[in-house]
C-alpha cells in the first residue's frame, strides 16, 4: 500500500485505536494498535486473500494473540458460519517445522508485490513470508550456524513478532539471537543486529513468543525438555530501531538485572515458555509466568507470576500459590501458560496442576504475595494446560476460553470470578475467536469451530497432526501449521483453508 491508500489507512488506525483506548479505561478489550483498513471491492487484486466484496475491516494479525494483551480474538475476517464447514484446503510444503502460530499481515509489500503475508518462523531458526491467497513461499531467510543445531535437540517455539510500521519482522534462532528481517525480502539488518539475548543457548531455549509491546520488542527464555541445569527464565526488551538491549528481569537471582551466565547464580530452572509470551497490562507493565524453581518471594520467584516494569527494567510485583513447593517437588510448572487479563480487576493463571487460579491484579502490587486466590476451578478435561486461553469481549460479557489436552471449555466473568458456560471433550491447543466463531486446532488431526456462546460444532476440518501448534486468521482464509518440533525434522506443512 502506498500513496493516499497508506495515509487512510493509517488514520483509520489512529481513529480506531483512539475509540477503543476509550473503551479500554472502561474495561474493555486492550487497545487494538494493529492495522485495520477497509476492503471496498474484490478489485483489490492479489492484496486480498478473499473471493467476494466487503466493507468490512481487514485486520492484522501482528503478533501471538493479536494485541500486547494477548487476548487472541478478532473481528469478521471474510468467513461467515455458513462458509466455515465448506472451507477449501490448500497444504503448502514448508522447509522446516512450525511448532508455534503464523502472524499475518494485509496488504504489505513482499517480493516485489503488494500482498496478505503469513508469515512464520520453523523451529530451527528458519523465517518464512507465505502469500495468504496463493500459498506460495515469498520468501526464506535461514540464520547463519542453521546446520550447526538443525536435527538436534536445539529447537525453539517462539511465533515473531510483526515491527509498527509492518517494514520488518522480529525472528528467534536456537543460538538464542533475535533476528530483524525485512518483510519486503526477508533481508537481515545489521548493525547490533542480531541481538543475542542469553550466554547459555544449549540451555536457555526461545520458546515464549515474541511481542512488540510499548514500542519495544519483548522477548524470554526457557529450558529444554529435560531440564538440564543451569539456565534462568527472563524476559528483555530491546530497541526495534537500533537494537540496544533496554532492560533485563530475572525470575532467578533478580536482584541482576542483565545477561547473566547461568553458571553465576545459585538457582536454575524457572523457565519463561508459555505460549502467550509477556502480557501487557493496561498500565502497561509487563506480566510473565514462571515453571518449577525455588521460590523465596526476594531473589528468586520459581513457580510464580512476575509483574516488570513496561521497560524491563524492575520487578514490581510477584503472585505465588500456596502449594508452590509441591508444584516445585512434583515438576508441575506454573508457568505451562501464561496469565490471562479476564477483566473485573482479576487474572487467571493454569498450568500443570489442571487448575485455574484466579486472583487479584492487586496481589502484584508488591513482590513474595502467596496464595489468596478469589476462585480455584479445574482445567477443562482436568488435565493441565499447555496453551493460551482467548478472551472475548461479546454483547457486554467477557469469556474466556480454555483449551486442554483432554477438553475445551467456555467461561464467563462476572466480578472478577468466572463462571463455566459450557465444555466438551475435546482437545485443542491454543484457541482463537474470529468471524464470531471459535477455531480450535485438535493436534489430532482437525480444526474445529464452534458456536462461541453455545459450544455448538459448526465445522470439522481436515488437518494432520501436530502438539503447540495454533490457527490464525488472514481475509478469507485460516492458516495453520501442523508438526512437532520433538520429531526435530526440518520440513513441514501449513494449511490454508479458504473460500475459494
Amino acid at each position: 500500500m502506498s500513496g493516499l491508500g497508506s495515509v487512510f489507512s493509517m488514520c483509520r488506525s489512529v481513529i480506531i485505536a483512539a475509540a477503543t483506548a476509550a473503551l479500554w479505561g472502561c474495561g474493555a478489550d486492550a487497545p487494538d494498535r494493529s492495522s485495520a483498513t477497509t476492503v471496498a471491492t474484490a478489485a483489490a487484486g492479489g492484496a486480498r486473500s478473499g473471493a467476494h466484496a466487503s466493507s468490512e475491516p481487514v485486520r492484522d494479525w501482528p503478533m501471538f494473540g493479536r494485541l500486547s494483551s494477548r487476548t487472541s480474538s478478532t473481528g469478521a475476517i471474510g468467513i461467515t458460519a455458513g462458509e466455515a464447514p465448506g472451507l477449501r484446503r490448500m497444504t503448502v510444503a514448508l522447509p522446516g517445522t512450525v511448532d508455534s502460530a503464523p502472524i499475518f499481515l494485509h496488504g504489505v509489500m513482499a517480493g516485489g508485490a503488494t500482498r496478505d503475508l503469513f508469515l512464520m518462523t520453523t523451529t530451527y531458526g528458519r523465517a518464512l513470508a507465505v502469500d495468504a491467497r496463493s500459498g506460495s513461499i515469498v520468501w526464506t531467510f535461514t540464520p547463519a550456524g542453521y546446520g550447526r543445531w538443525a536435527g538436534s535437540y536445539q529447537i525453539m517455539n517462539a511465533t515473531p513478532v510483526a515491527s509498527a510500521d509492518r517494514r520488518f519482522l522480529f525472528s528467534g534462532s536456537p543460538d538464542g539471537r533475535v533476528h530483524k528481517l525485512a518483510i519486503a525480502g526477508g533481508r537481515e539488518q545489521h548493525g547490533r543486529w542480531p541481538v543475542s539475548i542469553t550466554r547459555l543457548p544449549e540451555r536457555e531455549k526461545l520458546t515464549p513468543s515474541f511481542g512488540l509491546i510499548g514500542g519495544r520488542v519483548v522477548v524470554g527464555t526457557g529450558g529444554y525438555v529435560g531440564d538440564a541445569p543451569p539456565y534462568q527464565g527472563h524476559i528483555v526488551t530491546i530497541a526495534p530501531g537500533s537494537g540496544r538491549i533496554l532492560g533485563v528481569t530475572n525470575s532467578l537471582c533478580a536482584d541482576r538485572h542483565a545477561i547473566i551466565d547461568p553458571k553465576s547464580c545459585r538457582s536454575s530452572d524457572s523457565a519463561f515458555w508459555s505460549r502467550s509470551g509477556a502480557v501487557e497490562m493496561p498500565d502497561h507493565s509487563l506480566l510473565f509466568a514462571t515453571g518449577n524453581a525455588p521460590f523465596d518471594g526476594r531473589r528468586d520467584f520459581g513457580d510464580s507470576v512476575l509483574r516488570v516494569s513496561a521497560d524491563g527494567r524492575r520487578l514490581l510485583g510477584s503472585w505465588t500459590p500456596s502449594n508452590h513447593r509441591s508444584l516445585n517437588a512434583g515438576d508441575v510448572d506454573l508457568g505451562s501458560t501464561g496469565p490471562v487479563l479476564i477483566g473485573g480487576g482479576s487474572i487467571m493463571q493454569s498450568g500443570k496442576d489442571a487448575l485455574l487460579h484466579v486472583f487479584s491484579t492487586r496481589a502484584l502490587r508488591r513482590r513474595g504475595s502467596v496464595g489468596g486466590e478469589i476462585q480455584t476451578l479445574a482445567a477443562p478435561g482436568g488435565m493441565g494446560m499447555f496453551t493460551a486461553p482467548a478472551v472475548w469481549r461479546h454483547a457486554g460479557r467477557t469469556w474466556m476460553f480454555a483449551t486442554t489436552g483432554g477438553g475445551t471449555g467456555a467461561y464467563t466473568q462476572s466480578g472478577g470470578r468466572l463462571t463455566r458456560r459450557w465444555s466438551v471433550g475435546r482437545a485443542g491447543t491454543s484457541p482463537i475467536v474470529a468471524g464470531g466463531l471459535l477455531w480450535v486446532y485438535d493436534p489430532s488431526g482437525a480444526l474445529l469451530a464452534y458456536r462461541p456462546t453455545t459450544g455448538r460444532l459448526v465445522a470439522q476440518l481436515p488437518a494432520g497432526e501436530g502438539h503447540w501448534n495454533s490457527p490464525v486468521p488472514g481475509h478469507g482464509v485460516i492458516a495453520l501449521p501442523e508438526g512437532s518440533a520433538n520429531d526435530r525434522s526440518q520440513t513441514g506443512a501449513l494449511n490454508l483453508y479458504t473460500t475459494r
